[in-house]
């Protein structure tokens, strides 16, 4: 370990010796902490980290002056749809990418090294619970979908397979998500094929260029943003542990999205016949001031440009069919080859830009003492995981259902939108839909069946937003508790499960499935039986809320208790 002489001599050369200004106070325990951490900077990248974050700062917000000009949206032909494309199409996508599963090829990367700060709480988001029946964490949702893929990639092949899950964690997420998937058991999947890693960290620097102390004992660091996937590639050798499992495409995706269709098979597919070697799954924009960054051209090259950089006029424009001409929404949803991967973390990584966030950051005043700021005095500079479409030689979109594919969890349940309850309520609705087009009924306690819900309930939760897709659950409140519609056991990347808990007792009714149908990844074997009912002359009883809950009247006109089940 370096000294304290080596380590204040690094740091005046950076220009940051008021690192160490609390350093004679200190134990020795914290004091040895405190120069290991500071003699691992190098200096150079730390001055040039401090100018960059003040330099970006300062630059005045809002959209470039001259992008307008410099915008286009991405040709058609490098545009591809899960919803208006062929149906024969979609098939041979489809068959692609289980053809891709089964021969060990393709892994899945999830991004994990955020807090769940704006969500309230201190430990990984992926360990969060939003209320579901089942009580699923977004990882062993997640870890089951992984299992799912497999299995139906498996059974068209007749062989078994293996899709890597790797994740990348930080400081502060790698010990908690670790010892959680310990204690889970890894949800079931071989902890060989779980690897995580770790990502860099870098100093909060205040407005005029000087690392913050968060204490007197250790500098206020933050993970280096989504983007630090690339570097964090290469410290831990990533790649070459992918290139000795055979993994040819990543599925690249973030944490917070309970709909998250992990390697799905379409995706993978699609992107491998159309010869790319990195995609991107878009959503269309619900409105033209919808928060989300875009994916176009900015001269002539593909990039995702933040929607606080885009102006008003240039975000309303429309093609003659009356849709927004910037349309394709990023949700952070990404295929890349693992080619693609070497050649950024090699070659074009250091080229990345880094984004400024201005955050509210801990530190100590000049006397030592503690403060908590009421308002942003820092910067966290980060690069952002898209940011290397520019780097790819063919580059694809991939439009997906909002409906079906994207509701994040970012806020606390105090916020309009993107909270646990819009994404409680967006999970449990899409299982309400596949119910529905299985061909089951839902059916009250005397065995009358109930009305469908509203189209308009049914097909616009939209994680929150504004409009009609938010305004229904105010006007059903409790409509998508856990105790209003039920969980389906287990999803699955292509969406479409199938499986539900039967709530009458009656055996399974299988004959007329078909378990290779890609349709029901995601469920879980012997959990059918309620949403078999087309074909079999039969009703389903399904479930009901519990407060409209009755006993079941007997021949007698007594009545019985109501029957139960755990949901």
């Amino acid at each position: 370990m370096a000294s304290e002489r080596e380590v204040r001599a690094r740091l005046q050369r950076a220009g940051q010796e008021h690192l160490l200004r609390f350093c004679a106070e200190l134990a020795p325990g914290p004091r040895a902490a405190l120069l290991a951490e500071l003699g691992a900077l190098e200096p150079e990248a730390l001055s040039e980290h401090c100018r960059r974050a003040a330099a970006a700062c300062a630059h005045p917000p809002g959209p470039p002056p001259d992008l307008a000009a410099r915008l286009r949206p991405l040709p058609p032909e490098c545009v591809g749809s899960a919803t208006r494309c062929d149906p024969e199409m979609r098939r041979l996508w489809e068959e692609e990418g289980f053809r891709q599963i089964a021969l060990n090829k393709v892994a899945v990367l999830l991004l994990a090294g955020g807090q769940g700060t704006r969500l309230g709480v201190t430990y990984p988001k992926g360990m969060y619970q939003v209320g579901l029946p089942s009580q699923k964490t977004l990882y062993q949702l997640q870890a089951e979908r992984i299992q799912r893929v497999e299995q139906l990639a498996g059974q068209r092949h007749g062989t078994r397979c293996t899709i890597p899950w790797y994740i990348m964690t930080s400081e502060f997420t790698l010990a908690p998500t670790a010892r959680f998937f310990k204690e889970h058991d890894f949800f079931h999947l071989d902890p060989n094929n779980v690897i995580m890693f770790e990502q860099r960290m870098l100093p909060a620097v205040t407005f005029d260029g000087r690392a913050i102390l968060e204490q007197k004992d250790k500098v206020a660091m933050a993970p280096d943003g989504n983007g630090g996937l690339y570097c964090a590639l290469s410290d831990h050798q990533i790649l070459e542990d992918m290139g000795r499992r055979g993994v040819e495409f990543v599925h690249v995706y973030c944490v917070d999205n309970i709909l998250v269709r992990l390697a799905d098979p379409v995706f993978v597919g699609f992107c491998v016949l159309r010869g790319a070697d990195c995609g991107a799954k878009v959503v269309e924009k619900a409105d033209p001031e919808e928060p989300v960054g875009v994916v176009c051209q900015v001269d002539g090259v593909p990039q995702v440009v933040e929607y606080s950089e885009i102006s008003p006029e240039t975000a309303q424009l429309r093609r003659p069919d009356g849709s927004l001409l910037y349309s394709l929404g990023n949700i952070c949803n990404h295929f890349f080859t693992r080619d693609f991967l070497q050649m950024v973390s090699s070659k074009f990584e250091p080229l990345l830009k880094p984004h400024v966030a201005v955050k509210k950051v801990p530190y100590v005043d000049e006397e030592g003492n503690p403060v908590k700021p009421i308002k942003p005095n820092g910067i966290k500079m980060e690069k952002f995981v898209f940011d290397v479409f520019q780097f790819a030689k063919s580059f694809v979109a991939f439009e997906v259902s909002r409906e079906e594919e994207f509701s994040p969890l970012k806020n606390a349940a105090s916020a309009a939108r993107d909270n646990p309850a819009t994404t409680r309520c967006a999970l449990l609705m899409q299982h309400y839909r596949w119910a529905l087009q299985a061909g089951a009924h839902f059916l009250d306690a005397y065995g009358a069946r109930l009305p469908e819900l509203p189209r308009v309930w049914r097909n616009t939760c939209k994680a929150g937003s504004s409009g009609p897709h938010s305004s229904w659950m105010r006007t059903r409140p409790g409509l998508c508790s856990s105790d209003s519609i039920p969980e389906l056991p287990t999803l699955g990347p292509e969406g479409h499960g199938h499986g539900y808990l039967h709530r009458g007792g009656a055996p399974p009714i299988t004959g007329t499935e078909d378990r290779n149908d890609p349709r029901l990844l995601g469920t879980n074997e012997g959990s059918l039986s309620a949403l078999q009912a087309v074909g079999s002359g039969r009703e389903a009883e399904v479930w009901r809320p519990r407060s409209e809950q009755r006993p079941p009247r007997r021949t007698d006109g007594t009545s019985s208790p109501t029957r139960t089940s755990a949901c």
